[in-house]
């Protein structure tokens, strides 16, 4: 059994590839899992999983860790929180712990696992390691819609330094691989190469690695079919050392034969103790994703505290709410995230661990977020994790020295369940039967009655199932038609019977809009959701008030450009802090947009930014047909070399979920195919079928969803129509646009799915030639704002 070494710059890095390298020599018995609780950790052995050391920050303490580290078991994982270190004290720390390391035979294989944006020193990182040979480099990461082209990171098919992922680093987002490891000397293996096949793979990588010309080879992938071929033929190599994300550090696992424990297995495994308290969650991750999980934990009756950035800072946040709802079951905590300074955001993560560290002893712990996790367990004086395997993506669980389990994940990471699912596990519920529903929600939550917590450090999902959801309704471009659909969409009466809505726009250009309409319209200023007073013919609004008085209509205008660009940023912080339960928006236009300054393709892309979320899709929805995109604004050679079975498993998921949502419990998905007649038989294209969406659909299919596919478009097209399919999942923009937009443009709505919040659009543009001219149809405006609502009281599947 190959014996792998794996280093990590973070923890909920090095617990992944722990998880990853679970089985072969170190197995977990069922004898192990029936006394999880009492097995102890042996220095320097294997007993049951792998294990993930915390190695210590002072010089010091690290070379005396280092010093005493079981370098003969099969596999051992180091977290060495590189990440939090400037470049030459993370390289210094790497150096100790690689001049530690056995020689000859002895020498295990080494992977150091590295963030997939390539954030952090990752340059110094890889010079220290490359002093001992050639380093392989492969930072794709397919589950989370990274891959690597020509040399290029790419997130969703665009590259890095295009997107926004980059943003709250110090500096400017790398263009490509070669340039974020400047000065060392590269050398790239294109996709093509490394899909030639394991022989000729292992061929150019030993040329590549003779003589070490090069210190870091770069390997293009998309899947973790491409993913395994170069570990596959980087094990054939001696001496080659391989970093890269997580995901190389599995295929790692699956080419050396170890077999990952499968999840259903680990939240059979875990049974809580008798005397077990209560779980406790601790979520440092100010991310969209990890705020709507903690709104649905809290809508399921888990009390949830948050603590203000500056209490933690100064050392006297209140625990007593902490304190109350711990007596009586599961709670949560969290810090306030619109408050934090990304500067003090380490300093932070260490109040809020010496806060809860009282609270979490003996106690089984969720940590999300890094930084925090490695806070709360250096809190806890815990030095190494015991690794069981994954409960869902991400989601590890571990066990102490002391026997108590412990979940780490990423931040951004999870459905709008995730939290759920992992509380369900820490406290010991049974996992469903074949016969049940698989998905996460079908696990029983264990739930407590709800204290009476104070105000103060403590939010619930304030939707009322007896009350109205409040829709944050945009205004689009004032030049356009938005103004327009929008005064006449929030005076409907139905919109009115189905929601609270409460426009975030400019006064002055609705009362225009109405005076256009001829309509008497009572539009009153409000500050705040909670002021809105509801009556007829009345519209709230919050006014930005960013519109001169004589914009004209019809006009492209930078000023309304960035006018609708902040209705948008206003509209997502309200539905972040919780005060609308969806956002539905005017149309916007991207010329005006750009020339404003706010580089975005559209709405989905900038929504996506705002609230944190990685990846999310456009829908389209009429009376007749609804279809989901696996790609939308990019061209259409882009489109194909982006389309893969990860991306399609991933959209057609949030397709199902969507529906679910909306009210079709099994929906029938259709997925099109690239090439005319789906290719038929490689007579057409060049198997962009079999190679990009079969193994999608299948995967989708295992998981319990009625997908089918590829289908040639047009027929597809034409049986959804006639009612056959629920929903159709379109490769690329044009292909899905076109025939929605000929089966009912005037009704069609716009669904971002994905996002952690209702988010729904009309499914026109701005229509600047007949914008201020009455003439307007404003019935795609009410028909979003229809399902916005609906949506909104549909609190079970996350979209």
């Amino acid at each position: 059994m190959l014996r792998i070494l794996a280093i990590a710059d973070d923890l909920s890095g090095a617990a992944e590839t722990a998880a990853a390298l679970l089985g072969g020599s170190s197995h977990l018995t069922e004898s192990c899992a029936q006394s999880a609780h009492s097995l102890p950790l042996k220095q320097g052995t294997d007993d049951g999983g792998p294990q993930v050391r915390l190695l210590p920050h002072g010089p010091e303490d690290l070379a005396a860790a280092v010093a005493c580290l079981p370098w003969a078991a099969a596999t051992l994982v180091l977290d060495t929180d590189n990440r939090a270190f400037p470049a030459d004290v993370a390289a210094d720390r790497l150096r100790l712990i690689l001049g530690a390391l056995p020689s000859g035979d002895a020498a295990p294989l080494v992977f150091l696992k590295l963030d997939s944006l390539l954030r952090g020193p990752v340059a110094r990182q890889l010079e220290v390691l490359a002093e001992g040979g050639p380093v392989l480099l492969a930072p794709a990461l397919p589950a989370m819609g990274r891959s690597t082209v020509n040399g290029m990171v790419h997130h969703g098919g665009v590259p890095l330094h295009r997107t926004p992922l980059w943003d709250a680093e110090p500096t400017a987002a790398p263009e490509s691989v070669a340039a974020t490891l400047a000065p060392l000397d590269t050398t790239l293996i294109s996709l093509a190469a490394v899909r030639s096949g394991t022989p000729a793979l292992t061929a150019l990588l030993m040329a590549a690695s003779a003589g070490h010309p090069a210190a870091v080879i770069v390997c293009d992938a998309e899947t973790t079919a491409d993913l395994d071929l170069i570990a596959r033929a980087a094990r054939g190599i001696p001496g080659l050392r391989l970093a890269g994300a997580s995901a190389l550090g599995a295929a790692l696992a699956r080419t050396a034969g170890y077999a990952p424990r499968p999840r259903a297995a680990v939240v059979r495994f875990h049974k809580a103790r008798q005397d077990a308290k209560a779980p406790l969650l601790v979520v440092g991750s100010a991310s969209g994703p990890a705020r709507e999980q903690l709104h649905v934990l809290a809508a399921g009756g888990v009390p949830v505290i948050t603590f203000a950035p500056q209490d933690l800072l100064a050392g006297n946040p209140s625990t007593a709410a902490l304190e109350t709802a711990l007596r009586a079951g599961p709670a949560a905590v969290t810090v306030a995230a619109a408050n934090v300074d990304p500067v003090a955001s380490a300093r932070i993560a260490g109040g809020l661990a010496r806060t809860v560290a009282p609270f979490a002893r003996d106690r089984p712990l969720m940590l999300t977020g890094g930084e925090t996790a490695r806070h709360v367990l250096a809190a806890l004086g815990v030095q190494q994790l015991l690794v069981l395997g994954e409960i869902e993506n991400g989601a590890v669980l571990c066990r102490t020295a002391a026997g108590m389990p412990v979940v780490t994940r990423p931040g951004s990471f999870g459905s709008r369940d995730s939290l759920r699912t992992i509380l369900a596990a820490l406290a010991g519920s049974p996992e469903p039967s074949a016969a049940e529903d698989p998905s996460p929600t079908a696990l029983p939550l264990p739930t407590a009655p709800q204290p009476s917590l104070p105000p103060e450090g403590h939010f619930m999902n304030n939707t009322d199932s007896a009350e109205l959801p409040y829709v944050a309704v945009t205004m689009g471009d004032g030049a356009g038609v938005g103004p327009e659909v929008v005064v006449a969409a929030v005076l409907d009466p139905q919109s009115n019977a189905e929601c609270r809505p409460v426009v975030v726009g400019d006064a002055l250009r609705l009362r225009q809009a109405a005076e256009v309409l001829g309509i008497e319209a009572d539009i009153q200023v409000i500050t705040d959701v909670e002021d809105a007073v509801f009556t007829p013919g009345r519209v709230n609004v919050i006014d930005l008030a960013l519109l001169p008085e004589d914009l004209p209509w019809g006009q492209l205008s930078p000023v309304a450009g960035h006018a609708a660009y902040e209705y948008i940023r206003v509209a997502s912080e309200l539905a972040m802090a919780g005060k609308v339960q969806a956002i539905c928006t005017a149309p916007l236009n991207k010329e005006a947009l750009h020339a404003a300054g706010h580089i975005f393709p559209g709405h989905t892309e900038l929504l996506a930014q705002l609230t944190g979320t990685v990846e999310v899709s456009m829908m389209l929805s009429t009376p007749k047909i609804k279809v989901i995109h696996v790609t939308t604004h990019i061209g259409l050679m882009d489109a194909v070399r982006k389309i893969n079975p990860d991306l399609v498993e991933r959209t057609i998921r949030r397709g199902s979920e969507a529906l679910i949502r909306a009210g079709i419990p099994h929906p029938k998905i259709g997925v099109c195919a690239i090439n005319p007649h789906a290719g038929e038989n490689g007579l057409f294209g060049q198997g962009e079928e079999a190679e990009k969406i079969e193994p999608g659909v299948k995967a989708a299919q295992a998981s319990g969803i009625n997908a089918v596919g590829p289908l040639p478009a047009d027929t597809l097209f034409f049986l959804a129509g006639r009612g056959d399919y629920d929903l159709v999942v379109a490769m690329y923009h044009d292909q899905g646009h076109g025939p929605v937009k000929v089966l009912g443009i005037e009704a069609g709505v716009n669904i971002t799915v994905g996002l952690p919040v209702i988010r729904t659009s009309v499914d026109h543009g701005t229509a600047f030639d007949i914008a201020g001219k009455a003439i307007a149809d404003p019935r795609s405006m009410v028909e979003a704002l229809h399902q916005a609502a609906e949506m909104a009281t549909r609190p079970a599947v996350a979209v």
